[in-house]
């Protein structure tokens, strides 16, 4: 199997995009078509790394199939087949790299949000909750009767890290170019900024009715799933999701969905309050770059062997659990 996809090898076909992991190429025989390929690469803290992680891509592509496919009910997505044969024809020269690691998809319009949902408390959304004064409730002392306001959402001051919500919460964010940070926006905010992002792309959308929308498929996909990985003993703790719409203006699932790239994967029985969990996706890499002492502003050092194969094996039990012994 080919492990890495490079672009330049796949030369009749027209590269619309690159990103952290995946490649995106227009096909021309099929123009409201894309080819997304998910390739080895690995990112963290915003940096793609100079090494990748063998076998990644095709884990990636396969569980965004299988939750693809679970959540069709709920929403309708952009995968159209995962199986080259079923490809257009100017793909054919390329089978030997797309099997495994590629998708056929309908081409969307991305919206200008990225959709994550929220378990447990952790992450940059500990860090933000940290450091968020505590509003008291009248006259009770109780830090469990106060509340911190963390991006327009009210939660009791005395959480504690990993701790799990009483309800999954909706937090968008604004998608940053390779290099940049993402920015937490509210709801509100959301709504503001599809006002001004629709009519400039040409939808005739109520944004607040496509934001209460893009809210409630969230939801709905990640209550689901949360369930699912419970009986397979691991906790979706966050997750991020990417929706589109079509030209008639219908909201679509696109991008991946529920990997370890886009999630955190905890064991079910090794969660402690007030610590954070080890965990099945990427932040195995982020703790030993921080170990490093690398500061994440320069280019990421090389990852060490150790690191590519134990973060190889995180990625394939998440798979193993979720995908094979679903």
């Amino acid at each position: 199997m080919i492990e890495h996809v490079r672009p330049h090898e796949m030369i009749a076909l027209s590269l619309m995009s690159q990103g952290k992991v995946r490649d995106i190429f227009f096909l021309e025989s099929a123009p409201d078509r894309l080819l997304v390929v998910t390739s080895d690469r690995i990112s963290a803290y915003d940096w793609v790394m100079p090494d990748g992680i063998p076998g990644k891509g095709v884990i990636l592509n396969r569980m965004s199939a299988f939750w693809f496919g679970m959540m069709s009910d709920i929403i309708a997505n952009h995968m159209i087949s995962i199986d080259p044969r079923e490809y257009p024809k100017e793909c054919e020269p390329y089978l030997q790299y797309l099997a495994g690691r590629t998708m056929l998809v309908q081409k969307a319009m991305p919206l200008p949000v990225e959709c994550i949902m929220r378990g447990n408390i952790t992450g940059s959304f500990w860090s933000d909750f940290k450091k968020a004064d505590v509003l008291k409730n009248g006259k009770s002392s109780s830090l469990h009767d106060a509340r911190k306001i963390i991006h327009g959402l009210a939660l009791p001051a005395d959480m504690q890290e990993s701790e799990e919500f009483l309800r999954p919460l909706f937090t968008p964010s604004t998608k940053a170019s390779v290099g940049a940070h993402d920015e937490n926006v509210s709801f509100d905010q959301m709504i503001e900024i599809m006002r001004e992002w629709l009519p400039h792309n040409g939808f005739i959308i109520d944004p607040a009715v496509l934001c209460m929308n893009v809210r409630r498929a969230s939801e709905d996909i990640y209550i689901r799933a949360r369930k699912y990985a419970k009986k397979r003993r691991i906790i979706i703790a966050d997750t991020k999701f990417e929706f589109g719409l079509l030209p008639s203006g219908k909201l679509i699932f696109i991008d991946e969905a529920l990997t370890p790239d886009s999630s955190r994967f905890w064991p079910a029985d090794q969660i402690v309050l007030g610590k954070t969990p080890p965990s099945f996706d990427k932040q195995f890499l982020r703790d030993w770059l921080v170990a490093q002492g690398w500061d994440k502003k320069s280019p990421p050092p090389h990852l060490s062997q150790e690191v590519i194969e134990m973060t190889s094996q995180k990625y394939q039990e998440a798979y193993n659990r979720l995908v094979l012994q679903g």
